[in-house]
């Protein structure tokens, strides 16, 4: 095996590692993947898995989570630079990066939202809240986008509000079915300004107690979640035809859990919702038929399109 052989089954071997992990921890987002055309699909594994290493470091920390994650970072934007990588998850994402020309600045501020959870325990209205979703949200819908890639005639700049309206819509979203959990680390990422209008204290959430009160918070966020999914909606027809129907099901998944809230009565402090595994495959496979034929009418109308071929 020539250097150049090893060094290209060591690629793929860290794409298989994404993977690996995208399928282990985000079953709703990875199925959704699925529908993408093969060529693409590694890419949006390998921002997941560096982006759930990253946060691995916050929510399951080791003796020196700010040194951990410090050193990891360092590392990572050093290897930026190179083009290379030992690191599975770090080689995945360098290569994605400079293949698709993501801007460092994106990587910058998701790392330093990251960061910003080792001290930061709450935010005191929404607009706070936001101001941390640009690092930990925003910049994965633009991180995203690239690889989606556009229609003919869309600029990615056209585009790139409602990726990022996306990106926050799917976070607020986890924060909503995850606010036990994260009470339990430490952080509440609901607007304290909410909390307040509702009579909602961390104590109450710390100690799992649920009443009317949550009850009607956890109803106004949901709301406030829905308008954000509103504000991502146009852009799905800007992407390219043949990334349509991975981000349509995506949607549908994540909005999903929404509605799997509201089925339990908003019960989220002691319980952790999910959307089942016979509506996960319902989903994708509503999706799938149109997807296929979605690349279908690129290859026809482009035989060359790297896209369209997977190749």
């Amino acid at each position: 095996m020539t250097a150049v052989d090893a060094r290209q089954a060591q690629l793929s071997a860290a794409y298989r590692h994404c993977a690996a992990i995208a399928a282990e921890h985000g079953k709703s987002y990875f199925l959704a993947t699925r529908l993408l055309t093969p060529d693409r699909r590694p890419a949006v594994h390998a921002l997941y898995a560096a982006a759930r290493v990253a946060d691995d470091f916050v929510d399951h920390p080791g003796a020196d989570p700010a040194g951990d994650l410090m050193s990891w970072s360092k590392a990572l934007l050093e290897e930026l630079e190179t083009g290379w990588s030992e690191d599975p998850v770090r080689l995945a994402l360098v290569h994605t990066y400079r293949r698709y020309d993501i801007p460092l600045e994106h990587l910058v501020d998701f790392l330093a939202a990251m960061t910003s959870d080792l001290s930061i325990a709450g935010y005191a209205d929404l607009d706070a809240l936001d101001r941390y979703m640009w690092g930990s949200a925003s910049v994965i819908g633009l991180q995203v986008l690239p690889v989606l890639g556009t229609a003919p005639g869309v600029a990615r700049e056209e585009a790139a509000p409602h990726a990022i309206a996306l990106g926050e819509a799917f976070q607020l979203t986890n924060f909503l079915r995850d606010v036990g959990e994260d009470v339990d680390r430490g952080r509440v990422y609901l607007p304290a300004d909410l909390m307040a209008a509702h009579g909602v204290t961390r104590e109450q959430l710390a100690e799992k107690r649920f009443d009317d009160r949550f009850r009607e918070l956890m109803r106004e966020m949901v709301a406030v979640v829905r308008r954000r999914y509103d504000d991502a909606a146009p852009g799905t027809p800007m992407l390219a035809p043949e990334s349509r129907d991975c981000v349509r099901a995506a949607t549908d998944l994540y909005g999903g859990i929404l509605r799997e809230i509201e089925r339990a009565d908003y019960r989220v402090l002691d319980r952790r919702v999910s959307v089942s595994k016979p509506r996960r495959l319902a989903v994708f496979a509503r999706r799938l038929t149109a997807a296929q034929v979605a690349r279908v009418r690129v290859t026809i109308a482009n035989p060359k399109s790297r896209s369209s071929t997977g190749a």
